[in-house]
């Protein structure tokens, strides 16, 4: 069938044509590490039955297409047995591609959070884009932009327990109140056992940081009570020097309701 590559090109430039099934190439720059295949299921019993309305689009690579816009219907059609797909042919740059491939996935409803933080990320650090530029492309606020790479601030780790529990993207952003994933950790530990919902979560957080805090206080308190200690044992051992060479020095401590003084008494020799 590789008469699906003689085509003259003008006449297959972004119309569309059906391409062999096995001639398509995955883009090395789909955002979507996720796929479903209960979904992929229920797609290819719609192809089956309704065919494949919507056209994948592909750029030529070498001797075959590589895939711009289209992995689920890809999929789905390799499912239910399909050896040719309908396709659009675009002559676009690898940069062009990958960027078209991100905003197409990004755009989708279904995408999951993470995934489309770590596409916007992309789009501003491989293919220098502002925020602002990204938020364009999108349409979207660019403070929406900003808050989804905030989102990549959890580790691995911390991804993984959301994903696998099925938690919100609300989840997520609450748990960035937190400065260590040590933290995270932990109130996601409690988050998952007790199945919280996301105002329950933030009241957890907000709980643990309120504890932490006083946490905190006591350690600066206990700083400051161990250099007033050695600050008294200073003068103490002072006096017992003294006293050991014969004058007769002496101190009196005066409790005081806002203080504590020190008195300190050395006779004069003449």
């Amino acid at each position: 069938m590789a008469g699906f590559l003689n085509f003259t090109k003008d006449k297959q430039i972004n119309k569309v044509v059906e391409i062999e099934i096995g001639l398509i190439i995955p883009n090395p720059h789909q955002p979507r590490t996720e796929f479903y295949e209960n979904d992929i299921a229920a797609l290819a019993e719609s192809i089956m039955q309704n065919g494949l309305l919507q056209p994948l689009s592909v750029r030529r690579r070498d001797n075959m297409y590589e895939l711009i816009a289209g992995e689920r219907r890809l999929r789905a059609a390799k499912m239910c047995g399909l050896t040719v797909v309908p396709c659009i042919i675009h002559e676009i740059s690898e940069r062009h591609s990958a960027i078209l491939a991100l905003v197409e996935n990004i755009q989708r409803q279904d995408l999951s959070f993470f995934d489309e933080a770590v596409a916007i990320e992309k789009l501003i650090t491989y293919y220098g884009m502002t925020q602002e530029d990204a938020a364009s492309k999108l349409g979207k606020a660019q403070s929406t932009i900003a808050n989804k790479l905030r989102l990549l601030r959890l580790s691995e780790d911390e991804r993984e327990l959301i994903t696998r529990f099925n938690l919100t993207e609300r989840h997520a952003r609450a748990l960035l109140k937190l400065g260590s994933s040590a933290d995270r950790l932990n109130v996601l530990e409690k988050v998952v056992k007790n199945n919280l919902n996301v105002e329950r979560t933030e009241k957890l957080i907000e709980d643990y940081i309120g504890r932490e805090r006083i946490k905190a206080s006591y350690k600066t308190r206990s700083k400051v009570f161990q250099n007033v200690k050695i600050f008294v044992n200073t003068i103490n051992r002072a006096i017992e020097t003294m006293q050991a060479a014969g004058i007769s020095a002496d101190s009196k401590k005066i409790q005081n309701e806002d203080y504590i003084e020190y008195r300190v008494r050395i006779p004069i020799t003449k």
